[in-house]
């Protein structure tokens, strides 16, 4: 049975982990969505969008061999959250995957974190990430 899996990540470090977590899981039939939202504001720079880029390209980098793998870099002003669910719901996935902080010192992990517990209609893995 395939699988449509929605990949929340926010760097490279997440997108590994997040790999790491799918590695054996994902099969051929599977199609994996690596999402990266980045706010539209002042804050936003080219180094963010760059980091956002490498960020989305580790994960067909590390799945693609196995699973048909589509990435989407959103910057347009939403809040990460509200891009990565409505991605879910715009491909109907069975799956969330996103890390979450292993601490609580990196607010913005915590509450994208957050919103997306308490937010998404579909099952969740939330992977633990350590500071980088």
């Amino acid at each position: 049975m395939a699988t449509t899996y929605v990949v929340a990540t926010d760097g490279v470090h997440t997108s590994v982990a997040l790999c790491d977590y799918l590695d054996g899981r994902v099969t051929a039939d599977d199609t994996v969505h690596a999402v990266n939202s980045l706010r539209d504001d002042d804050t936003v720079g080219s180094d963010a969008v760059r980091d956002g880029e490498d960020a989305l390209t580790a994960v067909p980098a590390r799945l693609g061999a196995v699973a048909t793998v589509e990435t989407h870099q959103f910057v347009r002003g939403n809040e990460p959250a509200e891009d990565v669910l409505d991605l879910v719901e715009t491909v109907e996935a069975d799956e969330l995957v996103f890390g979450m902080c292993s601490t609580t010192t990196t607010v913005d992990c915590d509450s994208v974190a957050r919103s997306l517990l308490t937010n998404a209609s579909v099952p969740m893995a939330v992977v633990p990430l350590e500071e980088a």
